[in-house]
């Protein structure tokens, strides 16, 4: 119980708030040891908010919390004496009673208690997909576009957002490669949700996280396992050989998406042929098609991404081109 009897003490000081703040993505009642300590030892302990998610475990611990939201005077006078006040933060932080609490220091009229902000639950990493993933709910079910989405409909935004993330990687532009990485991640939010109203075969996006990390642990045993990997070229070799267990195939080109450009298509039929360790001769046909095949494998053999090599080609062509047009660099894009 927190010492609400403390009997005034002379000269004690002007006391010390304590603004608790706690994080709605952490289950309510998880608080740090110092919060608790806090709680408990405080002469009051304040809440704006009666239906704070917090209250109840505090109340189950014996922490007796008044719903109360006093003026930065009133709280500043509930401190006189030494006294503690603890204020449980609501979702926006106080920023009304902080802000009041600085004008009055501003004033020097005050003799102001010490004032302490204490973070009592913390985000772990990626706590803000949590975020990502409320606010995804909301736009499904009141957008007017995005609650008639389907999969077949987002299909190319997919690959829009992905040739745009290849392009702000290309470029080195930071901020824009944090911007499309996140264009690429609501892409797996919207269609995970969408998914979830199948009537027949729903899944949620825990589903496909919950996917991945299993893939991903089955796929390292040199990192969750007794397996060793010392080079890539062995990482490599332990995830081709797991990937072919899992998937039950016959041919190292099962599963290569035909559908990709050309040269990114040729690329990875030569690495899967590499890595196999297999002795497949090129087609002896004549035409630009299989020109360019010899180039990709070539470009494969020698670590060269083929359809990165003619991205930057083509880009410096077209700066070529917009030289001998008299046009300015950036004109127009």
């Amino acid at each position: 119980m927190n010492a609400t009897s403390r009997a005034p003490r002379p000269d004690a000081g002007p006391g010390r708030i304590v603004l608790l703040t706690t994080s709605h993505r952490v289950a309510p009642g998880l608080l740090s040891w110092p919060a608790w300590q806090a709680l408990h030892a405080a002469d009051r302990v304040l809440c704006a908010d009666g239906a704070h998610p917090q209250l109840p475990y505090l109340r189950e611990a014996g922490v007796r919390v008044e719903e109360a939201s006093p003026t930065a005077q009133e709280l500043v006078d509930a401190c006189a004496d030494g006294r503690t006040v603890v204020v449980v933060a609501t979702g926006e932080g106080e920023p009304a009673l902080t802000d009041g609490l600085a004008r009055l220091a501003g004033t020097g009229r005050s003799r102001m208690p010490e004032l302490e902000l204490l973070p009592a639950s913390y985000d772990l990493p990626g706590a803000r997909l949590l975020d990502l993933v409320q606010v995804m709910d909301r736009i499904r079910a009141e957008c007017p576009w995005s609650s008639r989405q389907t999969h077949e409909g987002l299909a190319k935004y997919g690959i829009e957002e992905a040739y745009e993330l290849v392009e702000a990687i290309e470029e080195g532009d930071r901020d824009e490669l944090r911007e499309e990485l996140g264009d690429v991640l609501l892409q797996v939010v919207f269609h995970a949700r969408i998914a979830e109203e199948h009537p027949e075969e729903p899944f949620s996006v825990d589903d496909v996280a919950g996917g991945i990390v299993a893939k991903l642990v089955h796929r390292h045993p040199h990192v969750f396992g007794d397996a060793t990997a010392t080079t890539p070229e062995e990482v490599k070799e332990h995830w081709l050989r797991t990937k072919a267990v899992e998937k039950r195939r016959t041919s190292v080109t099962e599963g290569i998406p035909l559908g990709q450009p050309g040269l990114a298509l040729a690329a990875k039929l030569a690495s899967r042929v590499r890595t196999a360790g297999l002795d497949v001769p090129l087609p002896r046909v004549e035409g630009v098609g299989y020109d360019l095949l010899a180039l990709a494998v070539r470009a494969e053999a020698e670590g060269v991404d083929p359809e990165a090599a003619l991205r930057a080609a083509a880009r410096a062509y077209r700066d070529a081109v917009r030289a001998a047009e008299g046009v300015g660099e950036g004109v127009g894009e």
